[in-house]
């Protein structure tokens, strides 16, 4: 069974540990900045920045972990009314409420208007569509990544598994296949990773790959775009 530790990172925001696996959620250098850089500049800006006539936004999210990035993505949405934002992340093993309730983001952010919607995140019903905000839909997938089916698309997909070297399967080929599939044209996949085995997979699935300054602690990240 695993065994979850709360740390503080560099910023003073809590990442957890796996001690199973020797790995923690978010990076010890800034678990706020880094999901921030990472999923929220270089992912959800960006393809904001370019597509800016779009309505409407579908995002997949590999391991919702602590809602740390679905949390930041609706203070985005809350920004943006007239977009539409369809969320959906997968997690085949939720973290216990008792530990959810002593992470500190919410703390860390400062903003009273926020609190109440990490806590909606943890408590929505899985495998539902549940409105968060009346521009925002969650929908909680307890599924691994192998086992999940959509036709719909996404136009943008937060790869935020556990690292290659502790989660290799969700790192390989044939799994980077199925997410690079469930992408629509013109749709950005974007992780903390910036592996050469990774950049070349991408590639070599038809992506534009494009390798990006990481966040504190991390020299690089990546971001890949389908073709029109």
């Amino acid at each position: 069974m695993d065994t979850i530790q709360i740390i503080e990172t560099g910023d003073g925001s809590h990442t957890l540990l796996n001690t199973t696996l020797n790995e923690t959620y978010h990076s010890r250098h800034g678990a706020l900045r880094e999901s921030e850089h990472v999923f929220i500049q270089h992912g959800l800006q960006h393809w904001l920045d370019t597509h800016p006539s779009a309505s409407s936004i579908r995002i997949l999210e590999v391991g919702l972990g602590t809602g740390l990035n679905a949390w930041l993505t609706v203070r985005e949405a809350k920004k943006l009314p007239a977009t539409q934002f369809y969320y959906t992340s997968l997690e085949p093993y939720p973290l216990a409420a008792e530990v959810i309730a002593q992470l500190n983001y919410t703390q860390q952010m400062n903003e009273a208007d926020m609190i109440s919607y990490f806590d909606d995140i943890h408590q929505a019903d899985w495998h539902k569509d549940v409105p968060l905000l009346s521009n925002f839909t969650l929908h909680k997938q307890q599924s691994t990544l192998q086992d999940f089916a959509d036709t719909q698309g996404y136009d943008l997909i937060y790869f935020d598994a556990f690292a290659p070297n502790k989660q290799p399967e969700l790192w390989e080929l044939p799994m980077l296949e199925k997410s690079v599939s469930l992408l629509k044209p013109r749709g950005v996949w974007v992780t903390y990773s910036a592996k050469g085995q990774l950049k070349r997979d991408l590639k070599s699935l038809g992506l534009t790959v494009k390798t990006l300054p990481g966040p504190p602690g991390k020299a690089e990240m990546v971001r890949a775009s389908s073709i029109a």
